[in-house]
């Protein structure tokens, strides 16, 4: 009997600006425009402002860096330079995590 009262948890769903893939929240990054107008990884998710999300794959960002599609859902206005390095650095410290994950995965 108590088993049919257990509700399924709500796992939010978003979509990548760039691909259009939909995915759970928590596998998608969310990059932020702040009040102060700069824009920021947010790792939390629950940073205030306007957000845009990006899944993980490098056409995604390579797109990102070099379309207008991230100041556009960001409804902002950003040089290109900024942006691209913004990402890159975003890009580079996802691919190291990525790299000690399975590095710690292969040693268990």
């Amino acid at each position: 009997m108590k088993e049919n009262n257990l509700r399924n948890k709500h796992v939010p769903f978003r979509s990548c600006i760039i691909c259009n893939s939909k995915s759970s929240k928590s596998d998608l990054l969310r990059i932020v425009r702040a009040e102060s107008g700069s824009i920021v990884l947010d790792e939390t998710g629950k940073l205030n402002g306007r957000g845009a999300y990006l899944c993980n794959e490098p056409v995604c960002w390579e797109k990102a860096t070099t379309t207008d599609r991230l100041s556009k859902a960001l409804r902002v206005s950003t040089n290109s330079g900024s942006t691209q390095k913004l990402l890159s650095s975003i890009q580079s410290s996802i691919w190291q995590k990525k790299e000690l994950a399975s590095k710690s995965a292969r040693r268990s």
